[in-house]
């Protein structure tokens, strides 16, 4: 039965746009904020990388044990909401902190960098994890959950590529206005951290949570925390298939405004090019649930796959100048990507109640966990190599087009594009090879938890 109250697909979903504006702001523009913003030395641009990635190495591994201590909050709240609002709070005076001009050069920037860094990932983890964590404890059934994961992932993309498609020109409109560029990001990441505020309230107060599970009282020990993780097989190998993809996937869009900028020669295009992206993205998710109805999740998936490779293909043998070939590729990538996005929620969701068939324990956010640990492993190892490729490839220190050697595109190229497209050629086949919660078990796990009188839905 499924009693989940339909405004829960929009209220939930709301919650994502402002989200995903600071996500994307942070993951995919912070370092050309500070290599073409604020033009920071070589030198402390190493350090930066370096604290980057230990920061999101750090942070990613203390996921599960956010995870941990929010299945063990018991509240008159519930367990996510409060994590959702502070976490959301917190993420956004970070976020401005890191756009903010405080005058400091070397190791004081360096300084003040690491702790606003650090401090961001913690608090956007405590939000993240009690965020999609809800998702499962909202409704059992599959196709339910795919609408209301199809909406909020459709309002995560329209967040993403609003800072996608806006940030060249907005930032140059608001530097106008402001005085510079540098202060034209700063009120650009003000905007976008009201309107996460605003989305945030809005699943605070309209979502409402139904109660699916019943008779698990217990608290998970925190002994136990790897044992969950590692004993649930599918969560396991999912994990494993989602950190290759996203590293892939990252990476491209990593070097988005890069390849632009440096090998198109208009980084004016790179708006026009993320707006038709964002819009086919979209799309597809609204396709989503008809295609659902119709295919397996295995088949849909093999056919996502399909479309990304021929795009990562042709993207790579497309000739830089030539908008007709690199936009087609750009197409079959971020359509094929939607649909992976969508169904590896989909897959974690169902490793939930899969882990509570096996394990006897149901564990929401020690599951959903893993999502926001493998967006900033995936993060991190993303930022490295873009931050080593801009450095030794000679783009860090160019100042257009005519000053990047070929040799130099042709590593941006590889980095771009041959090596994400193996990472998730490797994603694939984990998945083909180890996932096995189709339709038909699904069912019957939901059947043996009624039995048990686990589950009341």
């Amino acid at each position: 039965m499924n009693n989940t109250p339909k405004s829960n697909r929009l209220t939930f979903g709301l919650g994502t746009i402002g989200r995903d504006m600071v996500y994307s702001l942070i993951s995919m523009y912070l370092i050309f904020y500070l290599t073409d913003v604020i033009n920071l030395p070589t030198g402390t641009l190493w350090w930066v990388a370096g604290i980057i990635l230990f920061a999101r190495i750090f942070d990613a591994l203390n996921d599960p044990f956010m995870g941990f201590i929010v299945d063990n909050t018991r509240t008159r709240w519930g367990k996510f909401k409060p994590w959702i609002a502070i976490g959301a709070l917190l993420t956004s005076v970070f976020t401005v902190l890191l756009f903010s001009n405080f005058n400091l050069e070397g190791g004081a920037f360096v300084a003040a960098f690491a702790v606003f860094y650090l401090l961001w990932g913690i608090s956007f983890t405590a939000n993240d994890i009690s965020y999609w964590s809800m998702l499962p404890a909202l409704s059992v059934d599959q196709k339910e959950r795919e609408k209301i994961g199809a909406i909020a992932r459709i309002c995560a993309n329209v967040g993403l590529f609003f800072v996608v498609a806006g940030i060249v020109p907005l930032t140059g409109i608001l530097g106008q206005r402001f005085g510079s560029l540098q202060n034209g990001y700063f009120v650009f990441a003000v905007m976008v951290t009201l309107i996460m505020v605003a989305g945030q309230c809005v699943t605070l107060f309209g979502v409402k949570e139904t109660g699916i599970v019943v008779n698990m009282k217990q608290s998970t020990p925190l002994r136990e925390l790897l044992r969950i993780i590692y004993k649930n097989d599918q969560l396991f190998f999912t994990a494993v298939a989602m950190s290759l993809f996203m590293i892939g996937y990252v990476t491209t869009t990593s070097f988005g405004l890069y390849f632009f900028k440096y090998a198109y020669g208009d980084e004016g295009m790179y708006s026009i090019f993320a707006l038709i992206l964002g819009l086919s993205q979209i799309s597809a998710l609204v396709a989503f649930p008809l295609f659902s109805k119709r295919y397996e999740r295995k088949t849909l998936y093999t056919a996502a796959i399909v479309l990304i490779t021929a795009g990562y293909i042709i993207f790579f043998f497309a000739p830089v100048s030539t908008m007709l070939f690199i936009g087609a590729a750009g197409i079959l990538i971020f359509v094929g990507q939607s649909f992976v996005q969508l169904l590896m929620l989909m897959f974690l969701a169902d490793s939930v109640d899969y882990g509570h068939w096996k394990l006897g324990k149901r564990n929401d956010s020690i599951t959903f966990s893993l999502q926001p640990f493998i967006n900033k492993m995936g993060g991190a190892i993303s930022s490295g190599v873009v931050s080593a490729v801009i450095i030794v490839s000679g783009i860090k220190d160019a100042q257009t087009a005519a000053d990047v050697t070929p040799s130099g595109l042709f590593m941006m190229k590889v980095a771009m594009l041959v090596f994400p497209l193996l990472c998730i050629a490797g994603s694939y086949v984990i998945y083909r090879m180890k996932y096995k919660i189709d339709s038909r078990f699904y069912g019957q796990i939901l059947s043996d938890l009624r039995e048990r009188g686990e589950i009341d839905a």
